[in-house]
């Protein structure tokens, strides 16, 4: 069964980077919107950015200027570059992209397990 997986998390300081990425673990037909969602503790999960097939972007206030978002379509892989860290950043993070397996297979929201991602000094 195709899954999203997600890599590139751990633990850095504040004001560090982290680059992360997800691509789907089997073959697929193709990927539309992909998305990066992050949950802290005792919060409700929020959009963090997407992106769509055609590169426009999205970004949540709180990450506007320091997150950036790129994608490669030829790897049907998505890549969250996170610079200028902040405490407040430390949450897991999760992949969400709209996937059809084939030709005859519908589109469909698919999550990964997400990674963790901790500032602290």
């Amino acid at each position: 069964q195709v899954q999203l997986v997600e890599s590139g998390g751990g633990l850095v300081q504040p004001g560090g980077s982290l680059r992360l990425s997800c691509a789907p673990s089997g073959s697929i037909f193709g990927i539309n919107a992909m998305a990066w969602y992050r949950q802290a503790p005792g919060k409700q999960r929020e959009l963090v950015a997407s992106i769509t097939r055609g590169g426009s972007t999205f970004y949540a206030d709180s990450v506007k200027g320091r997150f950036t978002i790129s994608r490669d379509n030829a790897k049907n892989t998505m890549y969250p570059q996170m610079n200028s860290l902040k405490p407040e950043d430390t949450a897991v993070y999760y992949c969400n992209a709209e996937v059809s397996l084939s030709v005859v297979t519908p589109w469909s929201d698919y999550w990964g397990q997400g990674t963790q991602v901790t500032v602290s000094s």
